[in-house]
């Protein structure tokens, strides 16, 4: 294995634990805390500019980080349910194997296909109106 490919299984999995640890409610209950306690010790620092400055850089780094973190462990989640969703269209008689790669499509093209379907999902409500199934492989 590369140093490369190493330390992007390090990230991972070092995203995906803190992203499990950040979203847990005690960690929401600790911060919660830390804000009283930096609110109770105003007082104590005369609600000075460098007692604010220190929630404030704070808060400001944390977020940065966690914006990296949150998006990395986006992005493989989006990734495993995709590729789920094309194995269940690929696995299924008459689903159209075009749909596969949907998300390489541009803005126009997926509305296109957005109308498509709508057009198609309205069609059906028309023949269950009128007591006909809403089952079928129309195409698209």
């Amino acid at each position: 294995m590369t140093p490369v490919a190493k330390s992007a299984g390090s990230f991972r999995r070092f995203a995906s634990r803190t992203s499990e640890i950040a979203g847990h409610a005690s960690t929401f209950v600790v911060a919660a805390l830390v804000i009283v306690a930096w609110a109770v010790t105003g007082p104590l620092f005369q609600f000075s500019d460098t007692w604010q400055l220190v929630i404030n850089t704070s808060t400001t780094i944390v977020t940065f980080l966690m914006v990296f973190l949150i998006q990395n462990t986006q992005n493989r989640d989006s990734a495993a349910v995709q590729l789920k969703l094309d194995e269940l269209i690929r696995a299924t008689a008459g689903a159209h194997d075009g749909l596969l790669d949907l998300e390489e499509l541009t803005d126009l093209e997926l509305v296109r296909m957005r109308q498509l379907y709508r057009a198609l999902a309205a069609r059906a409500r028309e023949g269950v109106a009128i007591g006909s199934s809403d089952t079928g492989t129309d195409e698209v």
